[in-house]
Formats: structure tokens, C-alpha cells, sequence
């Protein structure tokens, strides 16, 4: 792969994959050279996505590149970043004309949607991996921390969730759901970063997270970094009817609460600025649903419609 490098580079990511904003010198050098407005502070995040492992391999290469840009500004809109640049490193087992062509489009066609550029990378042979570093910028003071969160904060999510679950367990073909549905493979291929969402909320929300690994897990990140517990209600759960119609509620709610791939945004509001987020709500401005609070103790608890407490395993997506 090493002695192919260079026309690779030339050949697929050289060019049309961003606008080039901000950028004095980007791909084919051994190092970017990038331009951050005075004001402004840098977020950086780097995710690998693994073929069988994150994704399956038998995927579509336009679907695994839009996949593997999609997640990592899904963390930088958790921090209320807006997209810029991106590092790409590629992984493969061959130099296939094709799926590298096919992979570049769909690349081409993420950044182009999102706003943010390639500025560099590396290829090397091997198992089918793909990992991007983001890079955003967010008004300095201006970012949502997991760690932000007090006791009595309501806790809120975007969108829906169990819908990634859902096409995944349909891929993998072991869900007992109905057939394939081009909706969900949607939500699981090109899950939708929540920057806007994130945007409208600095100075408001006291801490976010992307919904990777589960809305248990991750919320559990925002209590532990908070130094809290936290309770979620299971029935305000807004879980994706899509999947439901196919899948039924409680396996869907399983996959709500454990599952992750949704990558919503779940955050956290004091209650002073609940009514301008309510406003927000209420006014199309913002598309999230409450579904619990903060609370003083560790770990997070759910609760059914009666206000009882359910035996829930805080449980995950495990990367190890």
C-alpha cells in the first residue's frame, strides 16, 4: 500500500472533499496548516471505526465513509462545536479502484453537508478500518462539558431513539423485526449530528453527550463527570416508530437504553433556563423531549409510569 500512497492521495482525496475554508495549507503536505478566528477555541476528537467490529463490512464504501464522518461531528456537536476540518486514515485490505472511488464520493458528499474539509491522512494495508479526527471551533466559554451538570438539572434527548438498533439488528438479520426498512438503514448509515440542536443550546444546556454507546451509559458519563446520579422516566422514552412498527415497543426501549448508535444529543438544563428550552421546543426551534433529571448518589435509575424502580443493567455498548 506504502508505494501507492501518493497516487492514492492524488488520485481520490487531493480535492472536492470540503470548501477549504480557514485552510493555508491542507492534503499533500506533511502537515496542515489551519486558521482559527481570534475568539475562538478548538475542539478536536478522533474516532476508528472497525469493519465488524463498528460496521458491517459487507456495507455499501459511500455508506461507510458518510458513517465514519457523521459519528465523529456527532461529538463535536456534544460540545456545541461547529465542524471545520478532518484527518482521515485508512485502512485496507486492497486498493480497490472502486470502493475507493465510491468511498471518496460519499466522503465528498458528508463534508460538503456539513461544512468541514479533509486537511490530511495516511493509508496503510490491513483489516478494513477507518478513523477520522474532527476538528471544530466553538466561541470561547462557549462549549458543553459532561461535567456541567447539578443535582435537580432536567435531563432532555433529541430526536428519537432505537431506530440505529433497529436497522442493525435487521442487517444482521437476528431481530425478529419486519423487513429491511430504507428509513432505518438511514439512521443507522448517515445518523444526523445534532449541530444545530447543539448550537441553539450554548448558554443554556449545563452539559451534553452524544448518544453512542446506549442513553444509559451515556447519560452515566454526564453523572459520573458531574459528580451525580441520575433517573430517567422509561415511558417519556421518544423512541422511533419506525422501529417500534416493526419491532414493538419494549424491544425497542431496550434498545433505547442500551443499544447506542442513535447518536441524539442528550444534555442536561438548570432549571432556571428550562422555560427558553421549553420555548424552543414549543417554537420548531428545537426537536427534544425530557426524560428525566439529575439527582444526588451515583449511577442513573429508570422508573416506570408508576414511579417504581426497574431492575435495569447499566448496560452499554462495550468496546472492550
Amino acid at each position: 500500500m506504502a508505494s501507492d500512497e501518493f497516487s492514492l492521495i492524488e488520485r481520490y482525496f487531493r480535492c472536492g472533499i470540503g470548501s477549504g475554508d480557514g485552510v493555508r495549507i491542507g492534503v499533500g503536505d506533511d502537515g496542515a496548516l489551519l486558521s482559527v478566528d481570534p475568539g475562538e477555541e478548538l475542539v478536536v476528537t478522533v474516532d476508528t471505526l472497525v469493519a465488524d467490529v463498528h460496521f458491517p463490512a459487507a456495507g455499501a464504501a459511500a455508506e461507510v465513509a458518510q458513517r465514519a464522518l457523521r459519528v465523529n461531528l456527532s461529538d463535536l456537536a456534544a460540545m456545541a462545536a461547529t465542524p471545520r476540518w478532518f484527518l482521515l486514515a485508512l485502512t485496507l485490505p486492497t486498493a480497490d479502484a472502486d470502493w475507493l472511488a465510491d468511498f471518496a464520493s460519499g466522503l465528498a458528499e458528508a463534508a460538503n453537508t456539513y461544512g468541514c474539509t479533509l486537511v490530511g491522512g495516511d493509508t496503510t494495508r490491513g483489516p478494513l478500518a477507518v478513523t477520522i479526527t474532527a476538528l471544530g471551533t466553538v466561541p470561547a466559554g462557549a462549549t458543553l462539558p459532561r461535567s456541567g451538570a447539578a443535582a435537580g438539572d432536567w435531563v432532555l434527548v433529541t430526536g428519537s431513539l432505537g431506530g440505529a438498533a433497529a436497522a442493525l439488528a435487521e442487517m444482521r438479520e437476528r431481530s425478529g423485526c419486519r423487513a429491511r426498512s430504507p428509513d432505518l438503514d438511514a439512521r443507522y448509515w448517515r445518523p444526523e449530528p445534532r449541530l444545530a440542536e447543539a448550537r441553539a443550546l450554548r448558554g443554556l444546556a449545563s452539559a451534553a453527550i452524544d448518544v453512542s454507546d446506549g442513553l444509559l451509559a451515556d447519560l452515566g458519563h454526564i453523572a459520573c463527570a458531574s459528580g451525580l446520579g441520575a433517573e430517567l422516566s422509561l415511558e417519556t422514552l421518544p423512541l422511533d416508530v419506525a422501529a417500534v412498527e416493526r419491532c414493538g415497543v419494549a424491544r425497542v426501549r431496550e434498545w433505547a437504553l442500551g443499544a447506542g448508535d442513535d447518536y441524539e444529543l442528550c444534555f442536561t438544563v438548570a432549571p432556571q433556563h428550562a422555560r427558553e428550552v421549553q420555548a424552543l421546543i414549543a417554537g420548531g426551534g428545537l426537536n427534544a423531549t425530557r426524560v428525566g433529571q439529575l439527582v444526588a448518589g451515583t449511577g442513573v435509575r429508570v422508573r416506570d409510569r408508576h414511579g417504581r424502580l426497574l431492575d435495569i443493567a447499566q448496560t452499554g455498548y462495550r468496546h472492550f
